[in-house]
């Protein structure tokens, strides 16, 4: 579900926040005999992850739990920023946007769950993916068709990319209309 002004507001995005249980994953933990810790990532949502980062956008993920697989998936997608035990995300997406200089207009942040509200209400790109809690659905701009764990950071990886790919097309043309002799 998209609302009017999303596109614009996806080309103006400079940095993706995002949680970690629920929405890169499905939400689901699983243990082992020996008390391990199992998630499951999709590889689709890290391609688009480091789609992004190549295309320069600054990714982080902030999370209220701890898990040494959320660093090393981390690690290997190149993500800038990973903060764990957060209870406060709020401040931390502020301490991230203002160590690189991002206004919060400028940045989204996806989320699931009622702690995810605060780092929704601070951005101007609040993102809710598609199973979040009705109350996260209602303050994002934009809901994804896909699950968490299952396609929805992709989704909106390749929206944005999209986005500033078609306002960077306008610009150009609205560039060349104003070259040519009418």
């Amino acid at each position: 579900m998209k609302r009017r002004g999303t596109s614009t507001r996806l080309a103006a995005v400079r940095l993706v926040a995002m949680d970690v249980d629920g929405v890169l994953t499905d939400g689901s933990i699983w243990y082992t005999e020996r008390g391990d810790e199992l998630k499951r990532f999709d590889v689709r949502d890290g391609q688009g992850l480091v789609l992004l980062r190549d295309a320069g956008i600054i990714t982080a993920v902030v999370t209220r739990r701890r898990s040494d697989i959320v660093e090393r998936r981390a690690r290997e997608l190149g993500i800038a920023e990973v903060h764990q035990d957060a209870t406060d995300k709020a401040a931390v997406v502020q301490g991230v946007l203002a160590r690189h200089g991002v206004a919060a207009a400028h940045a989204c942040y996806v989320g699931d769950d009622v702690g995810d509200l605060p780092a929704m209400a601070l951005v101007g790109v609040p993102v809710a993916v598609a199973d979040a809690l009705p109350a996260v659905t209602r303050a994002a701009v934009y809901v994804t068709r896909a699950p968490g764990g299952r396609g929805a950071i992709r989704e909106l990886c390749d929206l944005i990319l999209s986005a500033k790919s078609n306002s960077a097309k306008d610009t150009r043309m609205n560039s060349a209309k104003k070259k040519s002799p009418r």
